[in-house]
């Protein structure tokens, strides 16, 4: 069985081993695959991994052999669905791979808006502390989480850790979500999204990105908001505006802007976001840990043997 794996450098840079995967086929992979390549290296697979290289109609028109689509990554846009059902390809995905490293960067970036670690740090670095008169300085207030609300925009599994991480902060948790009450975590209380906006003292953003929750941010929606409140979008870039928070963040409405990910990626040297004040951009990296990649792997792993094995799983 013949396995391409389209695109997976940032998957496995080469600090993890594909070993297992090699042990199902003759695997052969590429760090990077441009649009006009993607033909040429997989017209003689049955089995193509891909991360974010586009399979779409006219690409799966020209692989008449591909019997089966790995998603290397919980978002599977990068496919054309519609034209794998019909030609019978089965397509899987790898979900919950990467909750805990997800939430984990959430309040990385919470912590680090809160109580300015990275300000301080930096400072320090330059003499300031040093130079100082007294055993302690602050040039800027820090803050504690408790008492605090913390508005979560979706409750699915990368929200939930949210939720119980910000409850043992000792955080009031508000939520946006289509479950029903009775479904939801102990002390975590449905609301509207005007209630999320006018409550939320952070406000994070963990829902897929549809037309309804594309710029689900705006100036719209942040004039609704707490002077001085802070978003954090872990999720996906397109759900906020990012021209609408870059001038939240230069007039003061918001008070910070943690995020890890952008409309366009890698991000263009002029975007909005690189230059506002208190905006704070990681580029893509939650899902990254090393443990939340060896999972990804293993699962993909898995995910191929139960195709070979006639009993699909994590079939989108």
């Amino acid at each position: 069985m013949r396995i391409v794996i389209l695109d997976g450098y940032s998957v496995n840079p080469g600090d993890l081993s594909w070993d297992a995967l090699r042990a199902t086929g003759d695997v052969e992979v590429y760090d990077r695959t441009s649009p006009e390549e993607v033909v040429s290296r997989a017209e003689k697979a049955e089995i193509v991994l891909t991360n974010k290289v586009v399979l779409d109609k006219p690409t799966l028109d020209r692989l008449p052999l591909l019997r089966y689509i790995g998603v290397l990554a919980t978002g599977y846009n990068v496919v054309h669905l519609e034209e794998t059902r019909r030609r019978g390809i089965v397509v899987t995905n790898i979900p919950a791979y990467s909750t805990d490293s997800v939430a984990q960067m959430t309040f990385a970036h919470i912590l680090n808006i809160t109580n300015r670690v990275e300000h301080y740090a930096q400072e320090n670095a330059h003499g300031r502390w040093s130079n100082n008169a007294d055993f302690c300085y602050w040039d800027s207030p820090v803050h504690e989480l408790s008492g605090k609300t913390l508005g979560i925009v979706g409750l699915g599994n990368i929200g939930k850790r949210v939720a119980r991480i910000a409850a043992d902060f000792g955080m009031d948790v508000f939520a946006l979500t289509s479950k029903e009450p009775a479904a939801l975590p102990q002390g975590v209380q449905k609301t509207t999204m005007e209630g999320l906006l006018a409550a939320s003292d952070i406000l994070t953003l963990h829902c897929p990105l549809t037309e309804s929750t594309r710029h689900l941010i705006r100036a719209e929606t942040i004039s609704k908001m707490k002077h001085g409140a802070i978003i954090i979008n872990t999720g996906r870039g397109p759900l906020v505006d990012e021209h609408d928070v870059a001038e939240a963040l230069r007039n003061g409405h918001l008070a910070a802007y943690g995020a890890d990910v952008l409309d366009t990626e890698p991000p263009s040297c002029d975007n909005p976001l690189l230059s506002a004040p208190n905006a704070y951009i990681t580029p893509h990296i939650a899902w990254a840990t090393v443990e939340a990649r060896k999972r990804l792997i293993s699962i993909a792993t898995d995910n191929v043997e139960a195709f070979l094995n006639n009993e699909p799983q994590n079939v989108v």
